[in-house]
């Protein structure tokens, strides 16, 4: 699943699963982002910039949608907190109260 053609059929459908979800978890957390970037990287689901552009592995659009959640509100969740610190995690938290269960499973999750 890692090739490049893959990459490239899947990203337009991609995009438009993760901006969905995104501006859904936005409204709730009520934070705006700026760009929304979707990649074909090899060691991450998501990023999030200081500049609050968002970063996402084109495969978090076919993950379990429970997974998916999960990355899309952690990135989410660093506009409010940029760590990992209690405070980020209890952000994560509110939408996704079992996340360190999904966050096992989206870890074993190979990206290539």
């Amino acid at each position: 699943m890692r090739s490049k053609n893959h990459y490239l059929e899947n990203k337009k459908v991609a995009r438009k699963i993760i901006l969905e979800y995104l501006h859904f978890f936005a409204a709730l957390y009520k934070v705006k982002f700026r760009k929304v970037a979707i990649r074909n990287q090899r060691s991450k689901w998501g990023s999030c910039s200081k500049a609050k552009n968002l970063n996402f592995n084109y495969k978090v659009a076919f993950l379990p949608n429970d997974q998916r959640d999960y990355v899309v509100v952690h990135e989410l969740c660093h506009l409010i907190e940029f760590n990992h610190s209690k405070k980020f995690w209890a952000e994560v938290a509110r939408t996704i109260p079992n996340y360190k269960e999904i966050r096992k499973k989206v870890k074993s999750t190979s990206l290539r």
